[in-house]
């Protein structure tokens, strides 16, 4: 039996496998780089949308100090039939009809108390819980009393109401792409 003695084919394969690992390599940073830029782009998508929501809270939180009524002049604004009942009393006072779930869908008109566009966004605010404060409106004799403030006495902050609001804020265009923010707020007013 003869030995070949012929290594010109293991060179061959030698390169082969080099140009794979090599090219393996670099389509895997081919991915990453490309992966980058998309997530790059998603979360600067989603920090303007979160800008807009923290906007929307501004400007909802000040419908709710005028007790459902706009004031600071909204563009396109739309608010529901049952924003009063949820300023105006605790979440069991409400009645069956309103809903109190956190659910936001921007199709159905029911399940939002209040809209409103901010720049191309557009705001969706809802009222999930209204609690009982410490005390009413009204502070009567509490910061003039007939007696005189010993140091030992500690004046209550009078806080009427506990708001829970959920707020949804979504591109005008595409509400249902990845340009939209979700934010609870706990208001005490």
């Amino acid at each position: 039996m003869k030995i070949l003695r012929n290594e010109r084919g293991v060179a061959l394969i030698f390169v082969l496998l080099l140009s794979v690992v090599a090219l393996i390599t670099t389509g895997g940073l081919l991915y990453i780089l490309s992966r980058g830029g998309y997530l790059s782009g998603q979360m600067k998508r989603y920090n303007t949308a979160l800008e807009a929501g923290r906007g929307g809270v501004q400007a909802t939180l000040q419908v709710v100090a005028d007790k459902g009524i706009d004031t600071i002049g909204l563009t396109n604004v739309l608010i529901g039939a049952d924003l009063g009942t949820k300023l105006a009393g605790p979440t069991g006072t409400w009645g069956a009809g309103v809903d109190n779930s956190s659910t936001i869908d921007p199709l159905a008109l029911a399940t939002y108390d209040l809209r409103f566009d901010l720049g191309s966004y557009r705001v969706y605010s809802k009222i999930v819980d209204t609690v009982d404060g410490n005390s009413g409106a009204d502070t009567g004799l509490l910061k003039v009393g007939v007696v005189n403030t010993g140091s030992g006495e500690v004046t209550v902050m009078n806080i009427p109401y506990l708001y829970t609001i959920e707020e949804l804020s979504a591109n005008q265009v595409n509400p249902s792409s990845t340009e939209r923010a979700k934010i609870s707020v706990l208001y005490q007013y």
